[in-house]
């Protein structure tokens, strides 16, 4: 039997997450402050009271839902036992946090820098993502495969699920062959870019650099890692699969399945939302799900 804890990444957010963590108890309190001090704005009035539109903002999301997640699984204390982590894209890195192998400031700081890079890679050239539901995973390759645009497979994120990524054109050319090709769904998002695509080229290499220069020690379990899917406890690697990940395609089916092949017997989501619980009901109906508790 092993607990297997997985962390949200952006689109988990909303108004007044983390006021009941910041009201826990003193060191909660002093972690959020932290941030605040560490990012240069107080991120936690915007979590806390702000507008929907302004914690939609990416160098806003990322930051807030990596301390939400953070903070909620060092309030967890002893009762936080993982035996294997894993975290949908942003959630990587506070997944890597709560298993010990980055340190909180470290992990903010190169949170708050992939936000920066991700939004101004985002301005550099327009684009977006659309989710297509309804389709098997091969259908989807072959079709983003035959468009001329930039167009590729981003969030693998459960079957009959997969958001592709790209130039607008390019996925306003792949959601009509998908459409026609029998997708039940083939939905526009409304986020800023092409996460996960080549476009994140620029935001890879700004990322890199701050990566390279960051101690990440072994974790306290393997960390299973979007990239491939794969269980990993080298401090190496983990950086080479933190950097690839801007730029390739988050395999969250494929992590379920490993992490269930690896004995998981529960999973249980730290942060904001419920997202990947439903997720991992999709990939497996008789998968044990809950949210984090205090």
């Amino acid at each position: 039997m092993k607990k297997a804890y997985i962390f949200p990444g952006q689109g988990a957010q909303f108004v007044g997450m983390g006021k009941d963590l910041y009201d826990y108890n003193e060191d909660t309190r002093y972690l959020f402050e932290q941030a605040n001090e560490v990012l240069g704005f107080r991120l936690t009035d915007i979590m806390f009271s702000g507008n929907d539109e302004d914690l939609k903002q990416t160098n806003v999301t990322q930051p807030a839902i990596f301390l939400h997640s953070v903070v909620l699984a060092k309030a967890l204390g002893s009762s936080f036992v993982p035996q294997m982590v894993a975290g949908h894209s942003l959630g990587e890195f506070s997944a890597l946090v709560a298993a010990q192998a980055l340190s909180f400031q470290d992990g903010l700081t190169l949170v708050a820098k992939r936000a920066n890079a991700m939004q101004k890679a985002c301005e550099i050239q327009p684009s977006t993502m659309a989710a297509i539901l309804g389709l098997d995973d091969f259908t989807v390759e072959d079709i983003c495969q035959r468009v001329s645009e930039v167009v590729v497979p981003a969030n693998y994120n459960c079957p009959g699920q997969l958001v592709i990524s790209g130039t607008i054109e390019g996925i306003d050319k792949a959601c009509s062959l998908l459409i026609e090709a029998g997708a039940k769904r083939a939905l526009k998002l409304n986020v800023g870019g092409a996460f996960h695509s080549p476009l994140m080229e620029s935001a890879r290499a700004e990322l890199q650099e701050a990566i390279e220069k960051t101690t990440i020690v072994t974790p306290i379990c393997p960390i299973y890692q979007n990239i491939d899917a794969k269980a990993y406890t080298d401090p190496e690697s983990i950086k080479f699969n933190l950097i690839a990940q801007l730029t390739g395609a988050v395999r969250w089916t494929q992590t379920v399945e490993h992490m269930l092949e690896d004995g998981a017997t529960s999973f249980t989501e730290v942060g904001p939302g419920n997202v990947l619980q439903g997720l991992v009901k999709k990939v497996n109906r008789q998968a044990s799900t809950s949210s984090a508790q205090l």
